[in-house]
Order: structure tokens, then sequence, then C-alpha cells
């Protein structure tokens, strides 16, 4: 993009890409351009973690190996300013990879034998959210809000406080979070929680729903052995304990 300004107001999906594979950069931006998504590449992970938090991209499309540092440190300074979907590429395929990533706030990931559909399927599930609170916030709903205990989550701003200061979650994070508050005192199975992220695609041994409560968890600075928030409750599920405000 040659003008830049603050904010995006084109009506097209804008994403940046960070990855050192100039190639691959080109084939991504050659794809989804016409399917109406805007495409900025950055090849270095200083510079990635810079442009992304930068302009209100609506997604990043990171990658783990990166010159300057890796996609893990891209993830981990983006993270501590901004909740922006994040989909993660990895070369290794490695579960503990994945896992790590999924830890530090990452919204999905793909190994880097990925189709264009499958690349498109999966950056369509992590917008989606985002395109819909902008949808929200224009026309102007009536606040809707969770409070549980110290808790708070407005629904329609996707804004989390606790204790009044500000809680920095991922739009999966944000989600989970609201279906086990919404059902306060009650388990929620790992199958409930998923059926609660009805744009994201899991498998069924996906064990994805256990790291982002973990992660969670250290946002809330809650302790699994000696819980304030979130119980695990063995071969069931997770309930939410906290007591109401």
């Amino acid at each position: 993009m040659s003008e830049e300004s603050s904010t995006f107001n084109d009506g097209l999906i804008h994403v940046l890409v960070i990855d050192d594979d100039r190639k691959l950069c080109g084939l991504i931006r050659d794809y989804l351009e016409p399917l109406g998504y805007a495409v900025d590449m950055v090849h270095t992970g200083p510079e990635g973690a810079v442009r992304a938090v930068e302009m209100p991209w609506h997604a990043l499309i990171l990658d783990l190996m990166l010159p300057g540092c890796d996609g893990y440190e891209v993830l981990k300074r983006v993270r501590a300013k901004s909740a922006v979907p994040i989909l993660m590429l990895t070369a290794r395929g490695d579960e503990a990879d994945r896992i790590v990533g999924l830890e530090i706030g990452a919204d999905d990931y793909l190994p880097k034998t990925f189709s264009t559909r499958e690349l498109l399927a999966r950056l369509r599930a992590v917008t989606r959210r985002a395109t819909l609170t902008q949808a929200t916030v224009a026309v102007e709903i009536p606040v809707k809000e969770l409070v549980v205990g110290t808790v708070r989550l407005n629904l329609d701003a996707r804004v989390a406080t606790l204790e009044d200061q500000p809680l920095v979650l991922t739009p999966v994070e944000f989600d989970i979070l609201a279906a086990l508050m919404k059902s306060r005192g009650r388990i929620r199975s790992r199958e409930a929680l998923i059926e609660s992220l009805r744009d994201r695609e899991y498998g069924v041994f996906d064990r994805s729903i256990d790291v982002h409560i973990a992660a969670l968890r250290k946002k809330l600075g809650d302790d699994a052995h000696e819980p304030r928030f979130i119980r695990t409750v063995r071969s069931a599920g997770y309930m939410f304990i906290h007591e109401l405000a």
C-alpha cells in the first residue's frame, strides 16, 4: 500500500504476512488479493513486530522461522499490545511447536505444506470474529456485559478487564472465557467449548482447547491446582467458579 493511515476504509480485509520466504509471500498475495484481501509483507522478525501493531490489521500470517528474532518472539511482542487474529506457519510440523504457539497466543496454525484452499479457510475463520465485531460497533448495538466477580467482558466491544485492568485476550480466548462465564458454576465439556467456537474447525482429538485454557489461566493469574477462576473437572471439562460481583 502506497498511502496508509491509522485506519482502513477501503472495504478490504487487510492481512500482514511476516515471512522471509519472499516467493511464498508473493504466492499468498497473488491468491488472496482477487478474493478481497489487501496483503502487505515484511521479511524479518523485528520489522514484523513493529508493523503488526502500527495498523489495525484484520489478521497476521506469521512464520515461525524468521531472521532477527523468531516467530515466537514476534508473537509475544504483538500479544503485549494487540489481540489481532494470528495464523502461524511452521515448516517443522512438530506438535510441540504448535502447542507453544497456541500457548503464547496464536489463534491457529498451518504447516508450510498447506494448500491455498486450507489457508483461505483458516484465514476466514480467524478473521470472522474481528469482522463481526466491527459490524457490531458500526450499528451501535447496546452494550452487553458479562460480570463475574472481578472479571468483566463487554461482549459487543469484545473488551475484557480483570479488577478494572485491561485483559489482553486473543479472539479464541475471549470466546472460551465468555462461554465459561455464561455457564458459571456448571461444567462445560471440551466438546461444548469447541461448539461455542463455531467458525473454528477442530479435529476430534484436538487438544488445543486445553492450551487456550492454560493461556487464560496465566493471564488471569490463576493456579490450576488452587483455582480462583477456572477449575478442571477430570474427564468432564472445565468450570468457571469465581464468585458473582
